[in-house]
């Protein structure tokens, strides 16, 4: 039986988030309408989760010994990774302490980098993936695009929101992509994969909750990414009977093996009824953010109630909805967000500012939600949203 007690007392209930952008700012809002006291950590201060915490830490993440002194000052009842840039191995010592990680320490290392997660769904569950090498150096690499073919798509074994990710089309881009994939990985320069590019019709996010109460499945949600990168999703992404069966046997078949509780993002590509695995998450994805407004509980509230050992029954999904991610360019810590009267001007939509402290370069700033009769015209709806959003980035 389930129990959580008065918050920051003696039994209360503790969560400890490692990473506290805008999809931790949203786990810890929903584990905080269960009285859970949550504190937030992240590389930089003044992180969107650490906003609404109760207390805060910054330090790297990928420091093992930083990490395990901050969970021991803390001894939190839940760690909840939300980022890939943790020091894995520390959380698998802690676990095997007595400390609960979410969903399970040996998740979080395996889908950490791409090469654990890949491994474990070819070549272990033989799942359906593209062809792909692993390279650690140039010399590797070229030999790795060689046997793959041109085009593929080289990513860093270790990053995230399409950080370090390029497509090689012709022989001219290897160079830049190698380069791409070496300044963007979240630790730096290192291995990479090299992926055959697949043919395929859309691409599908299929979130996937292991809670107490079994496994459940949100609607496909389809989405649009550029350079690896969200810019729009949508829900429900129609899909023939046979090619969703075939992704929820695929999704239930890599959650199963990672195993614990909690929320899965599993990505898929779908050719006619042919799925075949791309990544998983063993946390809420970027693109299932459209869940805040096309479900009774989102992908969020779903996380918070599978790893507080709460029953997730049926979902109640409201119908057709859509997101659209607001990308910021530039170099600031001043950002305006103008013509909120016109963005909300429309039933039907909502926008999220996400309170991230500064830009260098571009980032995900918030995203507009949106709701209609049919995909299509809620995608349109949030579409004029973002066109009414005027951006002001201001100098330093």
């Amino acid at each position: 039986m389930t129990k959580i007690g008065s918050v920051m007392t003696p039994v209360g209930r503790k969560a400890l988030l490692l990473g506290s952008g805008e999809l931790g700012k949203e786990v810890a809002l929903e584990l905080q309408r269960y009285g859970v006291e949550v504190i937030a950590c992240d590389r930089y201060a003044n992180a969107p989760a650490m906003q609404v915490a109760h207390r805060s830490y910054v330090f790297n993440m990928l420091d093992a010994d930083e990490l395990k002194a901050v969970v021991k000052r803390e001894n939190p009842d839940h760690i909840i990774p939300e980022v890939e840039a943790i020091a894995t191995g520390a959380l698998r010592e802690l676990e095997a302490e007595g400390y609960h990680v979410t969903p399970t320490a040996q998740a979080a290392w395996l889908t950490m980098n791409r090469e654990g997660i890949r491994r474990l769904a070819a070549e272990e569950l033989g799942l359906p993936t593209s062809r792909y090498k692993f390279a650690s150096t140039f010399e590797e690499f070229k030999a790795a695009v060689e046997e793959i073919g041109l085009p593929c798509v080289i990513k860093p074994i270790m990053s995230s929101s399409g950080h370090g990710q390029s497509v090689a089309r012709k022989p001219e881009d290897i160079e830049r992509s190698w380069h791409i994939s070496q300044e963007g990985g979240r630790a730096g320069a290192g291995r990479v994969i090299v992926e055959g590019f697949v043919d395929f019709d859309y691409e599908i996010t299929l979130l996937t909750v292991r809670s107490c109460s079994g496994t459940t499945y949100c609607e496909p949600v389809g989405h649009i990414q550029v350079d690896g990168d969200y810019r729009y999703s949508w829900q429900p992404q129609p899909m023939t009977a046979n090619a969703l069966n075939r992704a929820r046997e695929i999704a239930r078949k890599i959650t199963d093996a990672l195993g614990g509780y909690g929320i899965f993002g599993v990505e898929l590509f779908i050719k006619g009824d042919d799925v075949i695995f791309s990544e998983v998450s063993p946390r809420p994805h970027d693109t299932g953010m459209v869940t805040m407004i096309s479900q009774d509980l989102s992908e969020f509230g779903l996380h918070a109630r599978a790893l507080l050992g709460l029953p997730v029954p049926a979902i109640r999904f409201y119908g057709p909805s859509a997101s659209r991610a607001i990308v910021v360019e530039g170099d600031t810590d001043k950002v305006e967000f103008e013509n909120l009267e016109q963005v909300l001007a429309e039933p039907g939509v909502q926008i999220r500012i996400f309170g991230k402290p500064e830009v260098k370069g571009h980032r995900r700033m918030g995203v507009i939600l949106a709701t209609d009769e049919s995909v299509e015209a809620a995608r349109a709806k949030a579409e004029r949203a973002y066109n009414a959003l005027k951006v002001n980035v201001l100098p330093r």
